[in-house]
């Protein structure tokens, strides 16, 4: 079954909002086998949104469609698709009753304009009630095309996708997809792709595809089986291949990110922690307090971006700060040791550095940057150097600190 993704609505052309439906929609569909093909975007015009559904299932089985069902006058999505498929539209009085409830329930008078969103198809339809708002979805299926039309808002479509549309979709798959995701730190793309290079050469099923991700590299590895059993086993023998190849660098596997990951070993080890930032400014500390329950390990974090801050904060030398400067192996020590030891945490970590644009120097040029480590009264400080703009020279020192403290709760305990 090939696969088009089609959104509508002027709002998108004119990047007012981002179409994570698309996205959320594509990774779905992978996962049931269906090839998505192509994604378009399409404006409220009665005219191209036409062309562009006729065009859609000239190449495509199945186009699947969010927003334009709404109640106004340019929400035409579900009456372009029953002119496609000759179809006639008719009240459906359960929808009608649902969208009243739904406006009772949120203290507003439906106006007359709503029961626009009531009407459905008369033949070869099946209706998706929606619990999540008013307009309801709708699938059609005739002459060997089907149309999933879903709501415009995310919160609509992912439960009235994954409740039914998928289901519908699934049971037309002779066979499942499942994927699983590793997660592979401080190894660029191109790096990583090199050191697996002969097990993807030799990928049949499963198969194995590289991403890059910002500060990360992904695995994905994607098994064609009759069920979700039969394709972890397939999974299983690959997954343990590749964690073999990259070792340590491999810090998770699924839908998670490196904060999650570390935030989970120091609640394990019972490991308090506090940080000291200067280039970064709060970043690290921002990661680590996402997670829910931190606060029983995190005890503080300071942001100590001037050298009377360092010295007065975190005992940071003023002879450390004259001989080496501030952004230094010795000063980001210092502040990893200072910020455990004033705090009472088992773990310091700290991070100084040349954020830019300006600031660097032939000996310390933009995207230098010193993190410090504090751990069972051992304080190491490493050097690393980002490219990048000041914005992703902060993400990116922020992501190794994090990384390199990880390796150190997984493998040095």
């Amino acid at each position: 079954m090939k696969a088009e993704i089609l959104a509508v609505g002027t709002e998108l052309l004119l990047g007012d909002i981002l179409n994570t439906n698309a996205q959320y929609l594509a990774k779905e569909l992978a996962a049931l086998g269906i090839e998505v093909y192509y994604q378009t975007v399409v404006g409220d015009n009665p005219k191209r949104l036409e062309e562009t559904i006729y065009h859609a299932f000239s190449r495509a089985d199945l186009v699947i469609t969010t927003g334009g069902l709404g109640p106004t006058e340019d929400d035409l999505t579900k009456e372009t698709a029953a002119k496609y498929f000759g179809e006639s539209l008719v009240l459906d009085e359960k929808a009608l009753a649902q969208i009243q409830v739904f406006f009772d329930r949120i203290g507003r008078t439906m106006t007359e304009n709503n029961k626009k969103q009531a009407f459905v198809p008369e033949h070869n339809s099946v209706v998706m009630y929606n619990a999540n708002g008013t307009a309801p979805g709708i699938i059609i299926e005739k002459d060997e095309k089907i149309i999933i039309m879903l709501p415009g808002p995310p919160k609509e479509v992912v439960p009235m996708f994954e409740n039914q549309a998928k289901p519908y979709l699934a049971k037309k798959q002779e066979y499942t997809f499942i994927s699983r995701i590793l997660r592979v730190a401080s190894v660029g793309e191109s790096a990583m792709e090199e050191m697996v290079k002969d097990l993807i050469d030799a990928q049949t099923n499963p198969t194995i595809a590289p991403y890059a991700k910002e500060g990360e590299a992904l695995l994905r590895i994607t098994a064609k089986a009759k069920d979700e059993e039969e394709a972890n086993r397939l999974i299983d023998p690959v997954a343990a291949a590749l964690k073999e190849r990259l070792g340590k660098s491999v810090y998770a596997e699924g839908e998670t990110n490196m904060e999650t990951e570390v935030a989970k070993l120091l609640l394990a080890q019972k490991k308090t922690i506090a940080v000291a930032e200067s280039c970064t400014g709060g970043e690290i500390s921002s990661q680590l307090v996402r997670f829910p329950g931190i606060s029983e390990v995190f005890l503080e974090g300071c942001v100590t971006y001037t050298n009377e801050a360092k010295m007065k904060r975190l005992g940071v030398s003023a002879q450390t700060l004259e001989k080496f400067g501030p952004v230094s192996q010795e000063t980001a020590k210092e502040m990893a040791e200072g910020i455990a030891r004033t705090s009472g945490a088992s773990i310091g970590i700290a991070t100084t550095g040349v954020a830019g644009p300006d600031g660097g120097t032939e000996e310390k040029p933009v995207g230098l940057v010193y993190i410090g480590i504090y751990n069972n009264g051992v304080v190491e400080a490493r050097g690393f150097h980002f490219a990048g703009n000041r914005n992703k020279i902060r993400e990116r020192a922020t992501f190794q600190a994090l990384d390199w403290l990880r390796r150190k709760l997984q493998y040095e305990k």
